[in-house]
């Protein structure tokens, strides 16, 4: 796939998901592996930041567990960007008009407070901890912009930032390495009741096992994270998919706090 068409192929996507439109593309723009899936993702992030939805402020992680691999048929990790419009501190007030299927993913949240040379790669749990000064627990809002899902590919979810909508972050923890991040527990609470509950290990073992597999993947890309970015490192419990009609809406991690959305 040329610039010329993954720049087409972006344009689509990005109008669809600017519009509230079910995210398609023809057989001569759709992607058919990985490298081409996120030269898609790249110009989509070029284009969304010219429509007004600013730079992005760091990356989301998707199908860190292996029950989402298995059920999208990829081996691996996908990554996505957050562009700066949709980052919400604290909580979110979103209207249902702008999603077209919610769903409400509970992660925990590492922000940079240093670059990550991509000349230091490959990373490890212990390695990429150096270059974090704070953890946040964070609430990422997915949308199904596809229909069916599965029937749609894993290379064209990666294309559209695999379902990201919006996140919702914390306020950050400087002490967080006195916490352990495989067994802290998670949970998403829905209109005051518990809908799921999970621990930092069904994140790839520990969720900086999934920040290093980020960084080491950018670093074959010739690329690298940056100071000041943050990385949502995928949900501890499957994506909750909202039922029609408003919702309140709570993520929270034990020791970092919780973060709340209001779908009207």
């Amino acid at each position: 796939m040329d610039n010329a068409t993954a720049v087409r192929a972006a344009d689509v996507l990005v109008q669809a998901r600017l519009a509230g439109r079910t995210a398609t593309l023809p057989d001569e723009l759709r992607p058919t592996d990985e490298d081409q899936a996120y030269a898609i993702q790249d110009a989509g992030h070029r284009a969304l930041e010219a429509a007004g939805r600013g730079p992005l402020v760091g990356y989301k992680l998707g199908a860190t567990a292996a029950a989402m691999q298995q059920v999208l048929g990829i081996p691996a990790p996908t990554y996505g960007g957050i562009p700066e419009a949709g980052l919400h501190h604290g909580e979110a007030s979103l209207p249902l008009t702008a999603l077209q299927a919610p769903g409400i993913e509970c992660e925990v949240v590492f922000r940079l407070g240093a670059d990550v040379p991509a000349a230091g790669a490959p990373y490890n749990a212990d390695s990429i901890a150096e270059f974090v000064d704070a953890c946040m627990a964070g609430m990422e809002i997915a949308d199904n912009r596809y229909g069916d899902f599965k029937a749609a590919g894993a290379p064209l979810l990666i294309a559209d930032d695999f379902f990201h909508a919006a996140v919702v972050v914390g306020p950050p923890v400087s002490d967080w390495r006195n916490l352990d991040l495989s067994s802290i527990p998670g949970r998403i609470v829905v209109d005051g009741q518990q809908i799921a509950a999970g621990t930092g290990a069904a994140v790839m073992g520990n969720p900086l096992n999934a920040l290093a597999w980020l960084a080491n993947t950018l670093a074959t890309r010739g690329r690298a994270l940056t100071a000041g970015q943050i990385v949502f490192t995928g949900s501890v419990v499957p994506p909750h998919w909202l039922p029609p009609g408003p919702a309140d809406v709570v993520t929270c991690f034990e020791g970092l706090g919780d973060v709340r959305a209001r779908f009207t």
